[in-house]
């Protein structure tokens, strides 16, 4: 990060970071094609022609990314230097003031049954109107001694975050990450996480008796206890100008955390396309995220994962038509729909600039492109890559 630091110039130069959340796939049986290979994508296999293309591990090999650290890479930061806890994410992105000293936590309405079994870890995926009126129920909580705050985030997402003496963000989710056993108690992860695991707990049980007769979202799951880092942002790292245009507030979480500017209020491809236009002059690099390809792939519907990537491919002539000086193409990770999960497979991607050296990859898929330029690379070379062909780079050394 240092030499990126001292290498960064700053021009007008515009670079466009697409991603398709979750984009990686895998065939439903051997032999088959990937959700990717499978979607009709003739505006991004006619780019990937005159493009630079390969798969990226955002975070190394045969390792599984979160959300955020797979953006984290994508901005070009050293994910495994900055832990970033999902409770920041979700609290960055519905811009909640956090004050230092403070922990949040990202909460799944979910659905137990009568023997306290986990049946559904996001109970139907509720609307967030929905989500918003049981948050407001979880007002009534009280826990001595701790201020709490639970704000809903997006359809069955929520945020809690505490304040209060003493806590800690070393404590354990709640959320079992499986249907069919109990949730987990929280456990301090050191001394310092006493308190907060004490804390948590209650919550749970104070949320339990709240809810009991709500359904489907009759409980709650906790991941990511985080408190608030400090993170350079991408203006002191690389002197850009960036904005973000993402639909769901934990990508703009990510981007709040590195310094980007945040539209509000987008809640489609279409309007993140006007946006774009409109915010053209003023901005030197755009974050554009797509969400569903990640949430078909979790919910295993393959069909449904093809027909989002399909939508983003009817969408990229709209980002072309401003004719970018660097667009780049890909996602934060894998999500296959075999698996209903993310994933460690490599994800594609490509890279399109003036002055590149376009390889023989005509169609963007897994397969095709790691036959491409640049093999399989870790993804956080990819903002490096992206810097240096829109000329941002000056030369290292005499």
């Amino acid at each position: 990060m240092d030499i990126m630091r001292e290498l960064a110039i700053e021009n007008e130069k515009k670079i466009v970071l697409l991603v398709m959340d979750g984009l990686g796939g895998l065939p439903m049986k051997t032999g088959g094609k990937t959700e990717l290979e499978t979607a009709s994508t003739p505006n991004m296999d006619r780019l990937a022609a005159t493009s630079e293309c390969g798969l990226q591990t955002p975070l190394g090999i045969g390792i599984t990314p979160g959300s955020a650290p797979g953006h984290f890479s994508l901005f070009g930061y050293n994910p495994f230097n900055y832990q970033i806890g999902r409770g920041v994410v979700a609290a960055m992105g519905i811009n909640f003031p956090m004050k230092p000293g403070d922990v949040a936590v990202r909460i799944n309405f979910a659905t137990k049954d009568n023997e306290g079994n986990i049946t559904d870890r996001r109970a139907g995926r509720i609307p967030t109107e929905e989500c918003a009126k049981l948050c407001d129920l979880l007002k009534d909580l009280r826990i001595e001694g701790v201020e709490v705050f639970v704000k809903p985030v997006k359809d069955y997402r929520a945020v809690a975050v505490f304040r209060g003496k003493g806590l800690s963000d070393r404590v354990t989710d709640t959320d079992p990450q499986a249907t069919g056993v109990k949730p987990l108690k929280a456990r301090a992860t050191s001394e310092n996480g006493e308190k907060m695991a004490e804390v948590a707990n209650e919550f749970v049980k104070q949320a339990n008796e709240i809810l009991k007769n709500q359904h489907p979202a009759n409980t709650v799951l906790m991941r990511g206890f985080a408190e608030l880092p400090h993170i350079p942002s991408m203006k002191d790292m690389y002197k850009l100008k960036p904005l973000a245009l993402a639909v769901y507030p934990d990508y703009k979480g990510v981007s709040r955390l590195v310094g980007m500017d945040v539209i509000e209020g987008l809640t489609s491809l279409e309007e993140q396309a006007k946006a774009l236009e409109e915010n053209w002059k003023d901005y030197n690099f755009f974050f554009v995220h797509h969400k569903y390809t990640d949430s078909k792939g979790e919910d295993g519907n393959f069909d449904g994962k093809v027909k989002e990537i399909e939508k983003v491919d009817a969408f990229l002539p709209k980002i072309l038509q401003l004719e970018p000086d660097v667009i780049l193409i890909t996602g934060d990770h894998s999500t296959p729909s075999f698996l209903k999960s993310h994933s460690g497979h490599p994800v594609p991607f490509m890279i399109h600039a003036e002055g590149i050296r376009p390889d023989d990859v005509t169609t963007f898929g897994e397969r095709s492109c790691a036959k491409g330029l640049w093999g399989v690379i870790e993804g956080k070379m990819l903002m490096r890559l992206a810097l240096s062909y829109a000329g941002k780079l000056k030369k290292y050394g005499a």
